[in-house]
């Protein structure tokens, strides 16, 4: 198991451009700092930034390992579903897709540690829902606490999501690699047939 991190205040998650400021101002700032291509985010859709970044909500359904449902409307629904940002857990075996390597394990990691409890949202300024609509977060398992989706990736119930740039993509990267080396989690067993078809190609490749 991974020591816990200490803990951190929900102001410096992001880069200080980025910090509920005018999002004009954050995308220039970010892309200074050639943090993120503009040609692969999307702005944020409607108030997203303002009804969920920097704040905390229940968390009333875990779907599986990396996604979620928190109690706030959204929109005709009771609840907004997360999608975790940079992570991606392997398969359940929902929407008619089979079980992966690793997924069940991940699931229930994740309903042990989220289900029931209050986390914090963070957002980025520069897109804030993926291809399904769901909401794309960095979610903290308390204000200023361990970020679930490093989490994940530390005891190896996750890959590294490197198909979309995002803030922390080298960074979880990185995560990856130490969890891998280490041999924590799916990485104790994982071949490359087990993995899924996104990482297979990144493998191969």
């Amino acid at each position: 198991m991974s020591p816990a991190r200490p803990s951190r205040p929900a102001s410096i998650v992001l880069p200080s451009p980025w910090r509920r400021r005018g999002l004009g101002v954050a995308v220039i700032g970010v892309l200074a700092a050639g943090v993120v291509c503009v040609r692969s985010a999307a702005p944020p859709r409607g108030d997203d930034y303002t009804r969920y970044h920097d704040r905390n909500f229940r968390v009333s359904r875990v779907v599986d390992g990396d996604t979620f449902d928190i109690d706030a409307p959204d929109g005709d629904k009771r609840v907004t579903r997360i999608r975790l940002w940079g992570v991606d857990t392997p398969e359940v075996g929902g929407g008619g897709k089979g079980v992966r390597h690793f997924g069940p394990e991940a699931s229930a990691f994740a309903k042990e540690t989220l289900d029931g409890r209050r986390v914090h949202v963070v957002l980025s300024p520069l897109r804030s829902r993926g291809k399904y609509g769901r909401l794309l977060a960095y979610v903290h398992v308390s204000r200023g606490g361990r970020m679930f989706n490093e989490m994940l990736l530390e005891e190896g119930y996750a890959y590294a999501d490197l198909r979309f740039p995002h803030h922390y993509k080298k960074r979880f990267e990185g995560i990856e690699k130490r969890a891998r080396k280490a041999g924590v989690g799916l990485w104790s067993e994982v071949t490359l047939d087990k993995m899924p078809a996104w990482k297979q190609r990144f493998e191969g490749g």
